[in-house]
């Protein structure tokens, strides 16, 4: 008797897949590339239809081959992963060609989910084998989890004068009800740190640019070394830093384009207003492939100088712009002494809340392990003077860091005090945990200030680390890449994985 073969041993729509993977790259909200990166994760569309097309016959006739392969289509679409009707079909089309009973399937390298996770959508009891540490944490957050304990419950609420009955699923509720904890309790130690503008707006950001000396012997100026100066660049919004020379030092003002002329809305200098060029432009920047050039005295400080400046500790960084939250949108203004100020204010009080975490930790809060110079991909960090992990970040990006950390961990404690199940706490703190990582790939001095979109990118987008010469440090308490929104984008994660039906295995 000849034996019949799979659907992908004879056929695949590999076009039509491979686009919806392709399509894949751009969704977010509910993605579990979301939940925490991973650089080898699998797209989901094509790991639900391979999986799917794996474990079905292929069709006796060119007909239902043709109408098996338009479902899987289907099947491999994001807007579908959910859709009821379409995922139990693919289920039943599994089970029957299993006579019935759940397959098992093992995957011995998980990596970030997609397949283990493909496999539990189409009811395969399902097994994950991973030896990375932070696999396993994106495994049980993406696997076990929401299927222990995200199941949906009825509960009342008050709606106004009623008590309406919702489906709500108590792992969402609880990771949302201990994210808000964690930001009160953070904001009232750390908030007075990043304050609000006189006139009541929300300091999203702050723009820093690294700086070098100039190498000329007769300067020896501060270079504030930018890649470029454009704040927003957009059709009808266009904003930048226009850097000029006053008494032998760079300063900035902030120009605004109108129609052909650039005008001054700021100057550091009061009562002087630059005479901006009519030629110039913001997309030139004082640095260019670790090259820098002096705005003082036009001397080049070549890149080996360069790397060996910030080797040798030479190299600083200088507060240059400040990024507020209005009601008709971002707005800019200079950096002044005041910011500065209540930058050194959290600088000092690092110092104190490191030495406390450290006694009661055992360890120190700051990542202090050395960075192997001879790892290809953080040699950059090396290269610039940056030893040790911690380096990374600025004091005050630090100090919200370690400060984020500790109230999660209070977390896990105040939970058990309140009764909950050890393992259930274990798994909202897994979550908040999270939520501290997606803080730490924005809040680091490596994220730069995207002009166009006007909000911070974050500086561990990719496998490698780029110098970035300056860059944007958020707000965790407002805007962009805050902790709210942390919380939120693991939140739309855990509202998908929550609706993806148990399987039914057998004991």
């Amino acid at each position: 008797m000849k034996e019949q073969k799979s659907f992908i041993e004879v056929t695949f729509p590999i076009k039509e897949v491979s686009e919806e993977s392709a399509r894949e790259k751009n969704i977010r909200h509910g993605h579990i590339s979301t939940l925490h990166i991973w650089w080898a994760r699998r797209p989901l569309a094509s790991s639900r239809a391979t999986t799917y097309a794996a474990l079905i016959p292929y069709p006796s006739t060119e007909k239902e081959a043709k109408e098996k392969a338009k479902f899987i289509v289907e099947l491999s679409k994001w807007e579908n992963s959910l859709k009821e009707d379409l995922i139990q079909k693919a289920r039943e089309d599994i089970l029957k060609t299993n006579g019935g009973k759940p397959l098992r399937v093992l995957d011995p390298f998980s990596g970030g989910g997609s397949i283990p996770l493909e496999c539990l959508r189409l009811g395969l009891e399902t097994h994950a084998v991973e030896y990375n540490p932070v696999a396993v944490l994106i495994l049980k957050c993406t696997l076990e989890y929401p299927q222990r304990y995200g199941r949906q419950n009825k509960v009342k609420k008050d709606e106004g004068l009623f008590k309406l009955e919702k489906e709500e699923s108590p792992l969402i509720a609880d990771v949302r009800k201990w994210g808000e904890w964690v930001l009160e309790k953070a904001r009232e130690e750390i908030g007075k740190f990043y304050p609000a503008d006189e006139d009541g707006s929300i300091t999203v950001g702050y723009i820093w640019a690294r700086t070098i000396p100039c190498q000329n012997p007769s300067c020896g100026a501060e270079i504030p070394l930018m890649r470029q100066f454009w704040l927003a660049r957009k059709e009808n919004k266009m904003i930048s830093l226009y850097p000029f020379v006053h008494e032998g030092r760079v300063e900035f003002a902030i120009v605004k384009k109108n129609g052909d002329e650039w005008q001054v809305v700021e100057s550091s200098i009061p009562g002087f207003s630059p005479k901006v060029p009519f030629n110039f432009e913001p997309e030139k920047g004082t640095v260019s492939r670790a090259i820098a050039v002096c705005p003082v005295c036009g001397g080049m400080v070549d890149d080996k100088q360069v790397r060996r400046l910030f080797q040798e500790g030479k190299a600083g960084q200088r507060m240059v712009a400040v990024v507020l939250s209005r009601p008709q949108g971002k707005a800019y203004r200079l950096a002044t002494k005041r910011d500065v100020e209540f930058y050194r204010k959290a600088e000092e009080y690092l110092e104190e809340k490191r030495e406390k975490l450290w006694e009661e930790w055992g360890i120190d809060p700051v990542p202090d392990e050395e960075i192997d110079p001879n790892s290809l991909k953080p040699r950059t960090m090396w290269l610039y003077g940056m030893s040790r992990w911690g380096d990374l970040f600025n004091s005050r990006q630090k100090l919200a860091l370690i400060t984020f950390t500790e109230k999660v961990r209070l977390v896990y404690n105040k939970m058990i005090e309140e009764g909950y199940d050890k393992d259930y706490a274990k798994a909202v703190v897994s979550y908040l945990g999270l939520g501290v990582n997606r803080l730490a790939i924005y809040a680091t001095t490596f994220g730069y200030w995207h002009n166009t979109r006007e909000l911070v990118n974050p500086g561990m987008g990719r496998q490698a680390l780029a110098m970035t010469w300056d860059y944007s440090e958020v707000n965790p308490f407002g805007g962009n890449a805050d902790w709210e929104s942390a919380i939120s984008w693991i939140i739309y994660v855990l509202s998908h994985l929550t609706q993806i039906p148990p399987v039914e295995t057998e004991e």
